[in-house]
C-alpha cells in the first residue's frame, strides 16, 4: 500500500467540501461528474424496486433482468451479440476494471496504459501486482495511441491494453480507422486482452463512437467491454458499471466478486436496467447543453494568459490545459509556481477554482478542467481563473 497513491481526484473533491465547510466559495471544476439529475424515470424505478420489497441479496453479476437490459444494450447500441454468461454488474465501473486487474494479472505482468489517463488505471494495476507501462500520447498526437507506439511496447509479458475513448482526461475520440489500425497490430500479439472504457460513450460532439469488439469482431474474445450508467444517466452515486467479454473472464471477475462486495445495490440493479431500455432522448438535450459549455470554457480559457486547449476535445466533459506558461512566474506573495500542482493549488486557494494538475493523469504541465456544472457556475469559474492568471507577475 506504500507504492499506491490516493486518487488525486477524490483528494480535490475532498479538498472542496474542506474550503466549503470552512467558508470558502469553491467552485469544483476537478469532479467527474454532471450536475444534471438522473432521469426520473430512472428514480422511480429504483423507488418502485424498495416498495416492492426487492432489497435482499441478488445474483453476484446482476439480477436475470438486468443482464438481459445489459444484453439488450449491447445489442442495440454496439452490434454485440452476448449471453447472459458473457456480462456482469458491478459495483461501478471502476469495481470492474479492478476485479479484471485483480484476477487476470500477476507480478511479472505489464499493462500497457496510455497516457495521458485516468488516475486509477495504474494505480489497480499496482495493486494486482503488475507494472504499469505508460505511453505517452502528446498533444501533436491528438492525444492518441498511434499503431507504432503500441508494436514497439508490447512484449511476451503484456498481459492487457486498456483504451479509453471518448478519454478522460482529454476528450480524444478514436475513430474506427484509428481503432482499426490498433485491431491490426493486435492480430499480431494473440497474447494480449484489451479493456475498452466505454463510460463516456455517448457524450460525443460530432459523429458517433464505435467500441473495438464491433469494429474488430475477431478479438471480440479477448476484448472486456466496460460501460455503466455513471455519466450518460447522471447515476454517479448510485454505483452501477457493467461489462461483456469471454465469459471465462466474466466468470473469474464473478468469482473474485463473490468473495469481495457480492451484488451491486439490488435497487440501483432495478433503476440500471430501467434506465438501459429508456429512449436516450432525455440525454440529447443535455449533450448539445455540454457542447455549449465546451465552447464557452475554451473561449474563456483562450483569454487566459498562460493557458491554451489544443486540440478542442471532441468528447467526454473535460478540457485538458497546457499551463506551461504560468511557470516560472510569480504569485502575489512572491512564490514561483514550479508545476502544474503549483498552479492548480494557487487556482484553489487564491480564485476559488478546483481543477486536476495534468501530473495525476501522468502528463505535465496541465489542467483538467471538467465543465460540467452549471452555467452561472461555469462562468464564474472561467472568469476567475483569466483574472488570477492576469494577477500573476
Amino acid at each position: 500500500m506504500l507504492e499506491v497513491q490516493e486518487s488525486p481526484t477524490a483528494a480535490v473533491s475532498a479538498l472542496v467540501r474542506e474550503k466549503q465547510r470552512e467558508g470558502h466559495h469553491v467552485i469544483n471544476l476537478g469532479e467527474g461528474e454532471l450536475d444534471f439529475d438522473t432521469p426520473q424515470v430512472v428514480c422511480d424505478a429504483g423507488i418502485q424496486a424498495i416498495q416492492n420489497g426487492d432489497t435482499r441479496y441478488t445474483a453476484v453479476g446482476g439480477t436475470p433482468d438486468l443482464k438481459a437490459a445489459i444484453v439488450e444494450k449491447f445489442q442495440r447500441e454496439d452490434g454485440l451479440d452476448y449471453g447472459p454468461d458473457s456480462v456482469i454488474a458491478s459495483t461501478g465501473a471502476k469495481q470492474i476494471v479492478f476485479n479484471a486487474m485483480l484476477a487476470t494479472v500477476q507480478a511479472g505482468d505489464n499493462v500497457v496504459i496510455p497516457t495521458p489517463s485516468w488516475v486509477s488505471y495504474p494505480e489497480i494495476v499496482r495493486i494486482a501486482g503488475g507494472t504499469p507501462k505508460e505511453i505517452s500520447c502528446p498533444a501533436e498526437a491528438g492525444f492518441k495511441l498511434q499503431p507504432e507506439q503500441l508494436d514497439a511496447v508490447i512484449d511476451s509479458a503484456t498481459k492487457w491494453l486498456i483504451l479509453n475513448s471518448p478519454n478522460n482526461p482529454t476528450g480524444a475520440v478514436l475513430s474506427v480507422k484509428e481503432l482499426s489500425a490498433l485491431a491490426e497490430v493486435l492480430r499480431q500479439h494473440p497474447n494480449v486482452l484489451v479493456l475498452a472504457d466505454d463510460i463516456y460513450q455517448h457524450v460525443v460532439y460530432s459523429g458517433k463512437t464505435r467500441t473495438l469488439a464491433a469494429v474488430a469482431p475477431d478479438l471480440r474474445d479477448r476484448v472486456l467491454t466496460v460501460n455503466g450508467v455513471s455519466k450518460t444517466h447522471s447515476m454517479t452515486g448510485w454505483r452501477l458499471g457493467f461489462a461483456g467479454g469471454p465469459a471465462w473472464l466474466i466468470k473469474a471477475i464473478d468469482t473474485l466478486q463473490s468473495q469481495s462486495t457480492t451484488n451491486p445495490s439490488s435497487v440501483t440493479q432495478a433503476a440500471a436496467a430501467c434506465a438501459l431500455r429508456e429512449p436516450l432522448d432525455f440525454f440529447w438535450p443535455r449533450l448539445a447543453a455540454l457542447k455549449v459549455r465546451r465552447d464557452r470554457t475554451l473561449a474563456a480559457l483562450d483569454e487566459a494568459d498562460g493557458l491554451q486547449v489544443s486540440p478542442v476535445p471532441d468528447g467526454a466533459f473535460y478540457v485538458f490545459a497546457h499551463c506551461g506558461g504560468l511557470l516560472g512566474k510569480t504569485m502575489p506573495g512572491g512564490r514561483r509556481l514550479e508545476t502544474d500542482g503549483d498552479v492548480a493549488s494557487y487556482l484553489v486557494e487564491e480564485a476559488g477554482v478546483a481543477t486536476v494538475p495534468g501530473t495525476a493523469f501522468s502528463m505535465s504541465p496541465y489542467l483538467r478542467i471538467a465543465y460540467g456544472v452549471a452555467d452561472e457556475d461555469l462562468d464564474l469559474a472561467c472568469r476567475r481563473i483569466i483574472e488570477a492568471c492576469a494577477r500573476l507577475d
